[in-house]
């Protein structure tokens, strides 16, 4: 049983992000944390006690309304036996609050839908696409694009600068999924210059290979375009990939991307899924927390 953690805020790229996690795991048993964050604005009516209280209620009744609006819609449209949902409406902000659920449900994936670019800080992938991503250290996020349809991952590229020891659990997930859709994985190392790989860079290599031993896999070296985002794309294309994964640590190409200048990544607009996993970080526990109210719902 697979748990799978949803935030939505309601919109469209949400609900896009929602139905390709259905759809992705549509032949797994998996049960499916819908969450909706919520903060009244206090600031604008910090000398009003009771306008406070009045607009704390509204907006908790608008989470919790829209959650259940979300569900039915789930129901109206997918029947599928093996997966149950369960909806949590939160006085929280949102990273923190998939922080801690991460945590004390044992999530496995967390899948959210990403921003078009309507500002500075939104063109890599939305600001709260990346600050989840920041703050969850011990569980992937799948970050799915605007308007992007479900196509199933039979091409898996895996970007990487082989400079870091990998670890089993940090490529867990993408084993996972090349196994679960027969997938061909490409990992694909982006060069500023062609040089021969150092011995730390060759030995990495050879552990990936060892870890990848039972999955169809391919070795791509390509040349930077401009910067690591456009290189990507450019491979990503060519190559129609249909989910791109990377590992995020310090000097890794993750970090390099959200830090590249503006210009450069204005085109890096996640064009395809992408799965970001955090280095190894603490393990996972159950931990008691008070004041989610969770409810649940099952298909079929």
């Amino acid at each position: 049983m697979k748990n799978i953690l949803l935030p939505t805020d309601f919109s469209k790229n949400a609900w896009n992000a929602i139905t390709y996690a259905i759809e992705l795991y549509k032949n797994e048993p998996c049960t499916f944390y819908l969450l909706n964050t919520y903060t009244p604005n206090i600031a604008a009516s910090r000398f009003m006690a009771t306008a406070v209280t009045s607009e704390s209620l509204a907006v908790e009744s608008y989470s919790k309304e829209g959650l259940n609006a979300v569900l039915n819609n789930i129901q109206s449209k997918y029947n599928n036996k093996l997966h149950s949902f369960k909806t949590i409406s939160s006085f929280s902000l949102l990273a923190d609050e998939v922080r801690e659920l991460v945590n004390e449900y044992n999530i496995d994936m967390v899948i959210m839908g990403t921003k078009g670019a309507s500002g500075v800080s939104e063109v890599f992938m939305g600001s709260n696409a990346v600050r989840v991503i920041k703050a969850v250290k011990n569980c992937p996020v799948l970050a799915i694009p605007e308007d992007f349809t479900f196509e199933t991952p039979t091409e898996i590229a895996f970007a990487t600068d082989f400079n870091r020891f990998y670890t089993q659990s940090e490529l867990q997930p993408i084993i996972n999924l090349v196994k679960t859709f027969n997938s061909v994985l490409r990992i694909v190392h982006v060069q500023d210059k062609i040089k021969a790989l150092t011995e730390l860079q060759q030995f990495n290599l050879n552990m990936l290979r060892k870890y990848f031993s039972t999955i169809e896999h391919y070795i791509h070296t390509v040349s930077e375009l401009n910067s690591v985002s456009k290189t990507l794309e450019v491979f990503a294309d060519e190559l129609d990939i249909h989910l791109l994964a990377m590992l995020n640590y310090q000097h890794s190409y993750m970090e390099k991307v959200t830090r590249e200048p503006i210009v450069k990544r204005l085109v890096f607009h996640t064009q395809i899924p992408l799965l970001v996993i955090p280095e190894l970080g603490m393990s996972k526990s159950s931990k008691s927390k008070k004041g989610n109210v969770v409810n649940d719902a099952c298909l079929g």
